[in-house]
């Protein structure tokens, strides 16, 4: 039962519950200050402040679970195969219905509560109470582009930057994996560019499974994927290098469908180095989190030597000195120059055990 539960509210799923949580309830508060203070209900069902605020705190976290359930279930079956737009169409008839349901509870709190002889049909159709389902809609309307802005900046960036955490430069110790698709040079003459943005999106796509290692998708530059963690987390269950295999498998997993669909197997070599960068938040017009120091270039130059090591995956043997593992072997491959750095740097190359 415990694991379970674990896996049902991993640490990514219980943050986007945790966001529509706060977000039901706030925007119930600020109802209920609207309601409640200095004016008079029309309708038979009487909220003053007090009233409002008991509701308001009860409801917001049980619709802030549904939202958020919805929302991953979304996100996870639904959200790679929609426009931003047609996403938002759906949330719009997904909010028609969650209205109903939300009409259900609020008649449930409310009897719990204060008890009343009216019925749920009065209830629900009460004087004033299509400017509430109207506020609803908005609600859901708001949270829904802010979980939006919220995936594009990367989870759990936006209320930093609105705290102006990054406003000022400040250092992080964190490991980057850089990910590459082999034969992008090929694959992308032969299957146009068109196909081949459509190969990339789907390979991408599936990326997504590597959040379940804790890892945060730094960027997507063309054919290449930046993955970053901070250093605890990274080292924690080796999660920096069981992304790697989790996304591998899931590739192969899905082979029918590249097959049929693009006629190739994709498949991603990747580097890895870890240490301290510099943290900031860059652009006037277009903001971004931004990530500088030399750790990032040596994960790159990792990455570039797996061809001539012929390696699918290489790290730094400073970062194979941090891992403590059972799950993986390491095959030094000593010291080599990398472009643009003085000394040459020890890597390992990384290979699952099979059980």
């Amino acid at each position: 039962m415990i694991t379970f539960v674990s896996k049902l509210l991993n640490k990514r799923r219980w943050r986007i519950i945790r966001f529509y949580i706060v977000g039901w309830s706030l925007a119930f508060v600020f109802l209920a200050i609207v309601r409640g203070v200095g004016t008079e209900e029309q309708g038979q069902l009487k909220f003053d402040f007090k009233s409002s605020m008991i509701i308001g705190l009860t409801m917001g976290p049980i619709l802030g679970v549904i939202s958020g359930i919805a929302s991953i279930w979304v996100e996870k079956n639904i959200y790679r195969k929609l426009s931003i737009g047609r996403l938002l169409l759906l949330r719009t008839i997904y909010a028609f219905l969650f209205i109903i349901a939300m009409t259900f509870v609020a008649y449930g709190v409310y009897q719990f509560y204060f008890g009343t002889e009216i019925s749920l049909l009065t209830f629900a159709f009460d004087a004033g109470s299509g400017a509430i389902y109207f506020y609803i809609w908005i609600t859901d309307f708001f949270l829904t582009i802010l979980r939006q802005v919220n995936l594009m900046l990367g989870e759990g960036n936006l209320l930093k930057l609105i705290r102006g955490k990054f406003y000022t430069p400040r250092e992080e110790a964190r490991i980057f994996m850089f990910l590459d698709l082999q034969s992008s040079t090929e694959l992308a003459e032969r299957l146009g560019h068109v196909n081949y943005s459509m190969l990339v999106q789907d390979c991408f796509n599936d990326l997504g499974i590597v959040v379940e290692n804790d890892a945060e998708i730094y960027q997507y530059v063309g054919d290449e994927a930046v993955l970053t963690w901070k250093l605890k987390e990274g080292l924690q269950n080796e999660n920096c290098l069981k992304a790697y295999y989790n996304f591998a498998q899931l590739l192969l997993k899905k082979r029918d469908h590249y097959q049929k669909k693009y006629n190739c197997m994709p498949f991603f070599k990747a580097g890895l180095h870890a240490g301290t960068v510099t943290v900031t938040e860059v652009g006037k017009y277009k903001k971004e989190i931004a990530y500088h120091g030399d750790t990032i270039n040596t994960a790159a130059r990792i990455q570039g030597q797996c061809n001539s090591l012929k390696s699918e995956l290489l790290i730094s043997e400073s970062l194979k000195n941090q891992l403590s593992s059972s799950n993986f072997t390491y095959n030094t491959m000593g010291s080599i120059p990398l472009k643009g750095k003085k000394d040459n740097v020890a890597v390992c190359a990384v290979s699952q055990l099979t059980e």
